[in-house]
C-alpha cells in the first residue's frame, strides 16, 4: 500500500494512550480467509463503513467489511466524540458561492439529517454510548469574533441559536479566555468506540459480515466485479465502497492517489476532577465547545468528570515528531485552563482526519470504474457525517438516492501529488496568523 506519511503514522503508537478502549471491550471478529464472495464489499470498518454494512444488509443485500486492523483502530475510534453539525472546512456562504444556494441549504440540511440519524440509530439499536449535552457551543476567542456570533445567531433566530454574552458565561459554567458564545441545539456527545461497537453489533445482527486484520492490498476489476486481495484471503464482489478516510492508501483503488490529505489531530483526557477543581477554573458545563480559530481547539467536559481537550497534531510521523506535537497540546491546556495545570492527563493520543481539495465531502461513484464507490473527507466532524455518508453511500450501490449536490464532486487532485504534504505547513501558518 502507498500512504503519504512515514509507516508510524499507520502504526499503534500515535494511538497509544488513547482513552476510549478503557471504557469498552472489543468484540471479536474473525480474519478473512481463503476465497469468499459478497453482493458488496466494504472496505474499512469505522462509522461510515460499518453504516453502510447497516443499511445495505438491512436491504437485503450480502455485505462483508474488511478492515484492516482491529475493531475501532482507526479515527473512528480515537476522536472527541462530538457528534454535531460539520463536515466541511467551509462555510454556508462559500458553499453557496460555490455551488449554489439551494445547494447550500441542501447541505446544511444534510448535516442536521446525520446528527438525527445517530440518534435514531443509538436508540432504535439500544446502543449504550454515554451521550449526553444537548447542542454545542462556539467560543469567541476574540472580541471582534463575537460580532460574527451575533449576526450568525441573528439570520438563525432565536428558536436555532443561543446567544451567550461575555458577561454571562460564567454563569452557563463556561469561563475562561472567551468572549462570547454561540449555542446551537443540534449535536451531543458520546464515547465514539461505544458508539461503533454498537453500530457494528446492529450491522452484524441483519446479516453483515465482518472481518478484522483483513487489509485490502489490491483490487482488481473482473467481469462483474471486483476482486478484493488480503494477506490470507481473497474477497469478490460485484461492487465495493472505499471507506478509509485519512486512513486511505493512494492504490486502493489507484483513483484514490492524490485526492485526499490526512492531516493529524491530538487529544488529551484528564483525570477525573474533583467539584472543588472544576469550580477553581468555572468551567462545569457538560457542552462540546469549540473556539472560533482556525486551527480550532475542542473540548468538553465528560459524565465522570475527565476533561478531554484536542487541538490539531504535528506535521511529520515519527517517533520524535509524535513526542514534539503532544507537548504543545498539553501547553494549550494549561494556557486556556490555567486553574487546572495541576491535573494530570494520564490520556494523549493522536488519529488522521481527512480533508479534500474542495473542503467539502464526497461520497459518489468512482468515475470510469462502474460498482466502485467511495466516501470520505470529513474535516475532522466524522461521528455525525460518516454515518450519513455510510447511509448515502447505501443508496448509491441500491441506485435510490442521491448524495447532497456539494457531496458529489468531483474530489480534485491537490497539487504536488504525493509531496502534497508541504502544502500544509504554510496553510497552518496562514491560519496561525489569521487567528491573532
Amino acid at each position: 500500500m502507498k500512504r503519504i506519511f512515514s509507516g508510524f503514522a499507520y502504526g499503534d503508537a500515535p494511538r497509544d494512550g488513547c482513552w476510549w478502549p478503557e471504557t469498552v471491550t472489543p468484540p471479536d471478529w474473525p480474519q478473512l480467509q481463503g476465497e469468499r464472495k459478497a453482493d458488496v464489499a466494504i472496505i474499512g470498518g469505522g462509522f461510515t463503513g460499518l453504516s453502510a454494512a447497516l443499511h445495505l444488509a438491512e436491504a437485503g443485500a450480502r455485505v462483508a467489511v474488511l478492515e484492516a486492523h482491529n475493531p475501532g483502530w482507526g479515527a473512528s475510534g480515537r476522536n472527541g466524540g462530538f457528534c454535531c453539525i460539520g463536515g466541511a472546512m467551509r462555510s454556508h456562504a462559500q458553499i453557496e458561492r460555490s455551488f449554489g444556494a439551494g445547494a447550500a441549504e441542501e447541505f446544511w440540511q444534510a448535516q442536521q439529517d446525520a446528527v438525527a440519524l445517530v440518534a435514531a440509530l443509538i436508540d432504535r439499536f439500544g446502543i449504550k454510548a454515554d451521550t449526553h449535552s444537548q447542542g454545542e457551543t462556539q467560543l469567541a476567542h476574540r472580541p471582534r469574533d463575537m460580532d460574527a456570533l451575533r449576526a450568525q445567531s441573528e439570520a438563525l433566530g432565536p428558536d436555532k441559536a443561543q446567544l451567550i454574552e461575555p458577561e454571562d458565561l460564567a454563569a452557563q459554567g463556561m469561563a475562561g479566555p472567551f468572549h462570547g458564545a454561540l449555542t446551537l441545539p443540534w449535536g451531543f456527545a458520546l464515547n465514539p468506540l461505544k458508539y461503533l461497537f454498537g453500530l457494528a453489533a446492529a450491522a452484524r445482527s441483519v446479516g453483515a459480515q465482518l472481518f478484522q486484520k483483513s487489509e485490502v492490498t489490491g483490487i482488481d476489476s473482473l467481469s462483474g466485479g471486483y476482486r478484493l486481495r488480503t494477506n490470507r484471503g481473497q474477497l469478490r464482489a460485484h461492487q465495493v465502497i472505499v471507506a478509509t478516510n485519512g486512513y486511505s492508501s493512494e492504490d486502493v483503488p489507484n483513483w484514490l492517489a492524490g485526492r485526499y490529505m490526512p492531516a493529524q489531530s491530538n487529544v488529551l483526557v484528564t483525570r477525573p476532577m474533583t467539584g472543588k477543581e472544576l469550580q477553581a477554573q468555572g468551567w462545569t458545563s457538560a457542552q462540546m465547545a469549540y473556539d472560533t480559530r482556525g486551527l480550532l481547539h475542542y473540548f468538553r467536559l465528560m459524565p465522570d468528570r475527565r476533561f478531554l481537550f484536542g487541538m490539531r497534531g504535528g506535521l511529520l510521523s515519527s517517533p520524535a515528531a509524535e513526542a514534539r506535537a503532544r507537548a504543545p497540546t498539553r501547553a494549550h491546556f494549561e494556557a486556556m485552563f490555567p486553574a487546572w495545570a495541576h491535573v494530570e492527563s494520564p490520556y494523549l493520543w493522536s488519529g488522521m482526519v481527512c480533508l479534500s481539495r474542495r473542503r467539502v465531502p464526497f461520497a459518489g461513484p468512482v468515475p470510469n470504474q462502474p460498482g466502485l464507490f467511495a466516501g470520505l473527507a470529513y474535516h475532522g466532524n466524522g461521528v455525525a457525517m460518516g454515518t450519513y455518508t455510510g447511509k448515502l453511500l447505501a443508496g448509491l450501490v441500491q441506485g435510490t438516492a442521491l448524495p447532497p449536490r456539494a457531496m458529489r464532486g468531483p474530489l480534485d487532485r491537490f497539487p504536488l501529488g504525493a509531496a502534497r504534504r508541504i502544502l500544509m505547513p504554510p496553510f497552518y501558518l496562514a491560519s496561525a496568523i489569521g487567528d491573532r
